[in-house]
């Protein structure tokens, strides 16, 4: 951890954390004990991109990132300083947390468009959506995200809720005809509430707390919250607690590909 006070206003406190599966545009990044199963309360293996607002799976990453960098800045204001070398420092405020990172997709073995096949879903994230509108000013708005990245089954699972401020897309393969199989997207996440923590780690929730009570649900078709709380918690009257932690008003109709947090027991 780095920690500067940059002149003349803000101070700032960076940190960057090496991945255990790193990213390779040659083969998919390893991931301990095996393929995940196609539901139920699993922690991931592979980093996704979760759109918040319609609980959807945006993306799952093909490539786990081989490294990720966490920036906070707190901002001062120099006060008067008659007959002093250095004027006080008066806080004003801090900013959100901005977490950045690189994501790789490769589709050159099945001849698909990288983009229509993983990137496109991702810059869809930072475009408005007519249905979603702001608290405060009642305007349209991008969607709010929520980026995962767990191990193997029985590991912690760590999330980020955030909006993306900013893409960078590189293509580095192309097929015969001009078709873009192979790219790297530059990602930026700014925190969207505080929590107390500045700078989340692998093994905390940034947005709940520590993440020992966090599970995950992936919604297959047939789902139901009864269900559900009762592979869970062995009681299906115990639906009531999903909803209420995922916000939920329609309970009776669960979208498939959804992730749900399930409290602990």
């Amino acid at each position: 951890m780095t920690s500067t006070l940059a002149p003349p206003t803000t101070s700032t406190n960076g940190q960057t954390q090496a991945a255990p599966s790193p990213a390779s545009t040659g083969t998919p990044a390893s991931t301990s004990g095996g393929a995940a199963p196609a539901g139920g309360a699993t922690s991931l293996s592979k980093a996704s991109i979760v759109n918040i607002d319609s609980g959807k799976t945006v993306v799952e990453c093909m490539f786990n990132p081989k490294e990720y960098t966490f920036n906070k800045s707190n901002n001062w204001e120099p006060g008067k300083a008659k007959g002093n070398n250095i004027p006080p420092l008066e806080f004003t405020r801090g900013d959100a947390t901005v977490l950045t990172l690189q994501l790789v997709f490769d589709t050159y073995a099945e001849g698909a468009d990288v983009r229509s096949k993983y990137t496109d879903a991702i810059w869809n994230l930072m475009r408005v959506d007519p249905k979603l509108k702001d608290q405060k000013n009642k305007k349209a708005r991008p969607p709010k995200v929520r980026f995962l990245w767990g191990k193997s089954a029985g590991s912690k699972t760590w999330a980020f809720d955030a909006v993306i401020t900013k893409i960078q897309q590189k293509f580095t393969l192309f097929l015969p005809d001009g078709t873009p199989v192979r790219s790297t997207l530059d990602v930026t996440f700014q925190q969207i509430k505080d929590d107390g923590v500045g700078a989340p780690l692998p093994g905390q929730n940034p947005t709940s707390g520590a993440l020992d009570s966090l599970r995950l649900w992936t919604v297959q078709e047939g789902d139901t919250l009864a269900w559900i709380a009762y592979q869970e918690y062995g009681d299906p009257n115990e639906w009531r607690r999903i909803a209420d932690r995922n916000r939920l008003t329609q309970v009776r109709s669960l979208r498939p590909g959804a992730v749900l947090e399930l409290p602990s027991a």
